[in-house]
């Protein structure tokens, strides 16, 4: 069975600034050596789909360089390949206006490869997930489309796009963030959320895009597609949370899935993976996160104390340094006496001597001069530094020591 995946990746992510000040979301390094992409990219992978296009738009250059340089599958197989595609204003001077558009813009790459299934996935969001599993599904109810549902809370419902399902999880409702959410058939607590993941059977995304939906400018799946061929298509959800994941170790949340959109979000995800008993442990080789090999030499400690935190490779931490609870990426030099407690350092940072902070995300290529205290005066901080409402300190990307 030939499946073509399609990846939206041209959100903004402004929620998530100043980390999207100069990328878009999915291209923001995440958890000490990845990226947000590199989620999806290794969910398709392992799942044995290796033909891809990366739909990119806004501040796009930072995502194509960084997929370019790790993401090289192509081979002696023509049909491995994974290809970024910006806008290509095949129908008119405009850009994508919304995920269904992103892909009708597209739709002679569709034809071109001449799939079976179309599997469309959002490039923005934490989670492993055993496509197969998702198309197993597809396949046996003989479904047209199959959307990912994610269970959450009845009380958490109505902050989500909800699918109203009967007895055998065919989508017989949808509704953008309902006041009064649809719960799932025998569980009156819990509701179906969509995680924005479909796939599709290659007629039914033909004629939903070229025919049913051709005069709609700015179209979405959510907004616009779903809800309107409930009854024309066989919609089922496919429930996450039960999916059998290669790895997985028992005390991990099942069906851990996180929109790291907000600053908050994404400090708290990052949380999520230390600790003896992580909801998220990415120590799985039966479902590994691919990423860049960075060529870098092993991490030096001369000294100092580290409490459940994540150090990368290359990074140098002086004596009387003391690291609790945080997440540190490549070449992270941390000097003598400086204390970090739930920050997230990216790559090729360094943080002089004296030094505390507490709650702080700092970008790439940053330096902080000797005995600053961040993150412990609101005051203060909010003269030098970006506040997130949460309260979490941010320090935009500085500029590379390369150049």
């Amino acid at each position: 069975m030939r499946i073509l995946g399609m990846i939206m990746a041209g959100g903004k992510g402004e929620r998530l600034y100043p980390l999207t000040k100069e990328r878009s979301k999915p291209s923001v390094p995440f958890g000490g050596k990845y990226r947000i992409v590199d989620f999806v990219l290794s969910n398709f992978v392992n799942s044995g789909i290796f033909s891809s296009y990366v739909l990119v738009q806004y501040l796009s250059q930072s995502l194509i360089e960084y997929l370019r340089t790790t993401w090289r599958t192509e081979g002696l197989i023509p049909d491995h390949f994974l290809t970024c595609v910006p806008p290509q204003m095949r129908m008119g001077d405009v850009w994508y206006r919304g995920t269904a558009d992103s892909v009708r813009q597209n739709i002679n790459l569709v034809r071109d490869f001449a799939p079976d299934l179309v599997a469309i996935f959002g490039a923005d969001h934490i989670y492993r997930m055993d496509v197969r599993q998702m198309i197993d599904f597809h396949i046996k109810n003989k479904a047209d489309v199959t959307v990912a549902a994610n269970t959450v809370s009845i009380e958490d419902a109505p902050s989500f796009g909800i699918l109203g399902t009967d007895e055998n999880n065919r989508i017989i409702q949808f509704d953008e963030k309902p006041q009064k959410p649809k719960h799932i058939p025998g569980n009156p607590k819990a509701a179906y959320a969509s995680m924005g993941n479909y796939i599709f059977n290659t007629e039914t995304l033909l004629q939903v895009l070229q025919k049913r939906f051709c005069d709609v400018p700015a179209l979405d799946f959510g907004k616009h597609i779903l809800p309107k061929i409930l009854t024309d298509h066989r919609t089922f959800a496919y429930d996450f949370q039960k999916q059998t994941l290669p790895g997985i170790k028992p005390y991990e949340e099942q069906g851990y899935w996180r929109d790291v959109g907000t600053i908050e979000s994404f400090w708290q995800t990052h949380m999520d993976m230390l600790g003896p008993e992580p909801k998220l442990d990415l120590d799985n080789p039966k479902w590994p996160i691919s990423t860049t090999a960075y060529h870098v030499p092993p991490t030096k400690f001369m000294g100092g104390s580290v409490i459940n935190s994540m150090i990368s490779d290359g990074c140098c931490v002086h004596p009387n340094a003391v690291i609790k609870n945080s997440v540190l990426s490549g070449n992270v030099i941390v000097h003598d006496g400086v204390e970090l407690d739930g920050c997230v350092i990216m790559d090729n940072c360094e943080i002089k001597a004296g030094c505390k902070l507490k709650k702080v995300i700092i970008d790439r290529f940053n330096t902080i001069p000797a005995q600053q205290n961040i993150g412990y005066d609101q005051n203060a901080d909010a003269q030098k530094y970006y506040i997130d409402p949460s309260g979490i300190v941010v320090i935009p990307r500085g500029k590379s020591k390369f150049l």
